[in-house]
């Protein structure tokens, strides 16, 4: 697709009215029409979202209208509309969209505009214009008068190098009756030649060019935040071929089911499985680990990872457009789309600051020579300096600059967010309800002891466990077959018999075994009081416990466990630095809960939950603590997950489900990430709320200066192309957060 140019960005003020122009409905899904989404390089702020709406507000077969700015895409919900005839109202406007983005379709996710930046002749112009602009205004502090005709000449080569397309642009507002900034950018120009004061006009065009560069620049850059993501991917992948020999070939044609290798510091192309090879990979890009995972044959890899010091060999099981890597990219960039309450906020305050301001410019221009004789030249000049202070593009702008640049720091770090309105609530998080099985516990039991008794070898006892244990699909069994290793060698076990509710038996090399639970050894008669001794004490840390015997003693006592997450308790110690209540809902029992609830140092345990019982917990807690976070692993948990204020999965990679349902998916199993992604919403509310601060706070001083008959324009312009830029870089930061 074609790079267009960026210069239409205003350069701070803007429309007035929202930056989404909408019927007011959170969700176009619902409205009963066509979806068109279309392209649109010059549509940067409000400004131009309120001539695009004021371009297609009387055709019949609009029903719904939303601007992206971050995308640069409008999307149009109508009912028989095509695209030639909406392209032709827009073109009315200057705003006609791009060619039909085919090239996105190659791209994982919803692709974004191609970087723009801002051209070498655009640049030129500025300069001659400023140049000119610049030497008229030091001949007049040289005391050479502002009629003379050196001064005129240089004004009026500035303004025709310089300002032509802001009065072209202003001209299309007046067309439509848009009270935008390039309007009163022409209104402020044109006044200041009718008064005389061509050094002035001549500079107020300069600073407003040299604005909407710089302004290119830096929301370019925060446009493009998440770009970075979509360049982890590789563009090729070495594919092997039907003769099996291996070939370069571009990753987007790579099937599911192909076979591919990576070398050593390549970057991972495709989602796959290991088949052959051993190496360690650095997936933080995807799931934000900082330390490498080995990986081997059967485990999974994720496109964009980066591999280690071995080759790897593995079987995609995703292609391009439906990778780990194309669903986080495709899910931040609708996230971007979904308003935050303070973006919502920020809209209402803009749709009714403008027009009061705009009265009160008026006021300006005709209160003071209707009532007291003063010249009307300087009291219009005085409320055209208002205007141009006083509209609100910083304003409307540094919401969601802040919410993208919150979003991209939350995936970068493995914590991807759904929405600015997620982000946002992060805040005001009060309570945490915890599952266990999954969240903090890894899901599946594992030998964690193994004692033998009466000195005999552990490698024999264990192999003689494992032997019995690879004939049963007991958990139990699956966990000490799973430590003992299944590529090691096991012996054969003749008559082997499940005994209901107590455990296996079998023969191995003529001699019968039994491995089986407490129960079981009394029957046989085994229980000692030295095997009393280590029994109890593991079954009261409620660890599955089971024995190896032989017809006539104990050989080993083996105990099983849902192993709990390495850093759980610091995690949860965390979230209560944090101020943040955590409970624990989990279907398992009591005492297993209580004891796992102990190790984590989390007092609030509710247990034996059924999914419908653990939503009415978490209305329950909702009811006492206003904002609350479910943490589940994003299908067992769902109605809770559902309820919640905000739902969070754990381990989404991998799990459609998890990043189908869950407000939030944390890419690895870190459950310290829900505190990192609290710590990260508060600060997008602070950095939000300093913003409004700011932009207000500039403005008001101004507008006081303007007032009092201070003010210049090029004062003007200078105060809001540095309250734009200085939002934009504040919100910018939040990018910086986890460095």
């Amino acid at each position: 697709m074609p790079s267009q140019s960026t210069t239409t960005c205003c350069s701070g003020p803007c429309a007035s009215e929202s930056a989404t122009v909408s019927s007011g409905l959170p969700f176009p899904d619902v409205l009963d029409g066509d979806r068109m989404v279309l392209r649109v390089s010059r549509l940067c702020c409000p400004t131009e979202a309120d001539l695009i709406r004021k371009a297609l507000m009387d055709m019949k077969e609009i029903l719904h209208l939303d601007f992206d700015f971050i995308r640069r895409e409008l999307m149009v919900i109508h009912r028989g509309a095509n695209r030639s005839m909406i392209c032709a109202a827009l073109r009315t406007v200057n705003m006609e969209p791009d060619p039909d983005p085919t090239v996105a379709d190659t791209l994982p996710g919803r692709s974004l505009p191609p970087r723009t930046g801002v051209s070498r002749r655009e640049w030129t112009i500025t300069t001659v214009a400023g140049l000119a602009a610049l030497v008229a205004e030091g001949l007049v502090w040289g005391g050479l008068d502002e009629q003379s005709p050196w001064i005129v000449a240089l004004a009026l080569a500035s303004l025709s190098v310089g300002g032509v397309g802001t009065l072209k642009r202003g001209w299309i507002a007046m067309r439509h009756v848009s009270l935008n900034i390039h309007f009163l950018m022409s209104l402020a120009v044109l006044g200041a030649m009718a008064l005389g004061q061509w050094p002035e006009a001549a500079m107020v065009v300069f600073l407003f060019g040299l604005a909407e560069r710089i302004e290119a620049l830096s929301m370019d850059r925060a446009r493009h935040a998440i770009r970075g993501l979509m360049a982890l991917a590789p563009e090729t992948a070495t594919l092997r071929n039907a003769t099996g020999e291996w070939e370069s070939v571009a990753a987007s044609s790579v099937s599911v089911g192909s076979v591919l290798r990576v070398k050593p510091g390549e970057r991972i192309a495709l989602d796959g499985v290991v088949t052959d090879g051993r190496s360690d990979v650095n997936q933080a890009p995807i799931t934000g680990e900082s330390v490498p995972v080995m990986k081997e044959t059967g485990q999974p890899l994720f496109a964009g990872s980066i591999n280690g010091s071995g080759v790897l060999e593995f079987r995609v099981t995703a292609d391009f457009r439906h990778s780990t890597l194309a669903r986080i990219i495709d899910t931040v960039q609708e996230a971007q789309a979904k308003r935050a309450p303070m973006q919502r906020f920020v809209d209402r305050f803009a749709r009714y600051y403008t027009p009061a301001v705009v009265g009160i410019a008026m006021g300006i221009a005709l209160l003071p020579p209707l009532l007291f004789g003063a010249p009307f030249s300087v009291w219009v000049y005085n409320a055209l300096v208002m205007l141009v202070v006083a509209c609100p593009c910083a304003l409307v702008i540094s919401t969601p600059v802040t919410v993208v640049s919150g979003l991209a720091a939350g995936a970068r770090r493995g914590i991807l967010i759904k929405g600015g309105l997620y982000l946002e609530q992060a805040h005001a998080l009060r309570a945490v309800a915890l599952d266990k099985t999954g969240t903090l516990t890894h899901g599946q039991l594992e030998m964690t002891d193994c004692v033998v008794l009466n000195d005999h070898d552990k490698e024999k006892v264990l192999r003689l466990a494992a032997s019995l244990a690879s004939h049963s699909e007991h958990p139990v069994s699956a966990a000490i077959l799973a430590s003992w290793g299944k590529e090691r060698p096991l012996l054969q076990v003749r008559h082997f018999e499940a005994l209901a509710g107590r455990g296996v038996r079998g023969t191995i090399a003529g001699e019968v075994h039994h491995l089986g639970n407490h129960r079981l050894l009394e029957e046989l008669g085994l229980c000692r009081p030295e095997v009393e001794k280590i029994l109890l004490p593991l079954e009261q840390d409620e660890k599955t416990v089971v024995v190896l015997s032989s017809f006539c003693e104990p050989l080993a006592i083996i105990a099983v466990a849902d192993r709990m997450r390495a850093g759980a308790p610091q995690a949860v110690e965390r979230l209560r630095k944090l101020g943040i209540t955590v409970t624990m809902l989990t279907g398992d029992n009591t005492a297993t809960a209580t004891a796992i609830a102990r190790h984590a140092g989390i007092d609030d345990v509710r247990a034996e939950r059924l999914p419908e019982e653990k939503l009415r917990a978490i209305e329950g807690l909702m009811g006492r603590f206003g904002v609350v976070a479910m943490v589940g692993d994003g299908i067992n948990d769902a109605p809770a997950l559902a309820r919640a204020s905000i739902g969070i999965a754990m381990g989404a990679t991998g799990t459609d489900t998890a990043l189908e349902t869950a407000d939030v998916a944390i890419m690895n199993d870190d459950l310290g990430k829900v505190a990192e992604f609290v710590r990260l919403g508060r600060a997008t509310r602070r950095i939000l709320w300093e913003n409004i601060a700011l932009a207000l706070g500039i403005k008001s001083f101004f507008l006081i200066l303007a007032g009092l008959g201070v003010a210049t324009l090029w004062m003007a312009v200078l105060a809001d192309m540095g309250t734009s830029l200085l939002v934009i870089f504040n919100g910018r930061r939040l990018l910086r957060f986890f460095a």
